[in-house]
């Protein structure tokens, strides 16, 4: 099956942040897409797929482009023979767990993390378990309780089963979660899981994305915790306290920081 090799061009949302259907929405939880949401891992993501594709004779490997969001196998079974699929699929485990140059936090990624707590968010990566946590350690964020990698499913984005384990995971129903995500297939998974949906932009253009809004990223709109659950608010918005609360509950994520790779891990993100 081909593969569109076309690389995305991500640009900035243009003008204020607009929130569309997610305006005054109150969610149980949030569930996070990892790699290209709170992770910046595309130039090693992009290198490793391109040595990987040169040593399979993938047509076009020096400007190969990956479709980004779903599980390495799923694109490995497009693109070489059945007989060869596991020890393609484990090369290319291979190759992306030796480079972790370059892989950064993502603005405002940690601060969502901590303002939600382990109650209140999940990541749901099509990374395996062993590559997300090179992910964690190489960009600084805390691993979360509650984690669901390729490793855990039997069936990868676009299919809602990473979504609805992510969910279950935090014992709410899907239907009551909003799904961060950088990748068409992600926000496809979440939809079909019935979740609300927020894209951010990075590894794909706006109009590449069918979510109930898009944003530049988690910087621009802030997470609040109140005693019914998640509101998204613009990140220019009045409404919380310098101290970061909301009405005297729960606190809120500060756009902007990031933090340095390697740096020792904040023990309010565990």
């Amino acid at each position: 099956m081909p593969v569109d090799q076309t690389p995305p061009a991500a640009t900035e949302h243009p003008g204020p942040v607009t929130l569309g259907a997610l305006a005054g929405r109150t969610f149980a939880a949030v569930l996070f897409d990892l790699d290209g949401t709170l992770v910046d891992s595309v130039p090693a993501v992009e290198r490793s797929w391109r040595r990987w594709a040169a040593e399979h004779d993938v047509p076009g490997a020096d400007d190969f482009a990956i479709p980004h969001g779903v599980p390495a196998r799923q694109t490995v079974e497009s693109l070489v023979p059945a007989d060869q699929v596991e020890a393609a699929t484990a090369r290319i485990a291979e190759l992306e767990l030796e480079d972790e140059d370059g892989v950064t936090a993502i603005p405002g990624a940690a601060d969502a993390l901590t303002a939600l707590g382990d109650a209140r968010a999940a990541i749901v990566t099509s990374s395996t378990r062993e590559l997300a946590a090179q992910r964690f350690r190489a960009s600084g964020i805390t691993r979360p309780a509650h984690v669901v990698t390729a490793d855990d499913i039997t069936r990868g984005k676009p299919d809602p089963e990473p979504y609805l384990r992510g969910a279950a995971a935090l014992g709410v129903a899907a239907a009551d979660c909003l799904v961060v995500e950088d990748a068409p297939a992600g926000l496809t998974a979440g939809r079909a899981a019935g979740c609300a949906t927020l894209a951010v932009l990075g590894t794909h253009t706006a109009d590449q994305l069918d979510a109930d809004a898009v944003v530049a990223g988690l910087a621009s709109v802030r997470l609040v915790v109140g005693p019914a659950g998640v509101t998204v608010l613009p990140a220019d918005r009045p409404g919380t306290d310098r101290a970061g609360t909301d009405r005297g509950t729960a606190s809120r994520y500060s756009p902007g920081r990031r933090p340095r790779p390697g740096a020792a891990p904040r023990p309010s993100c565990a």
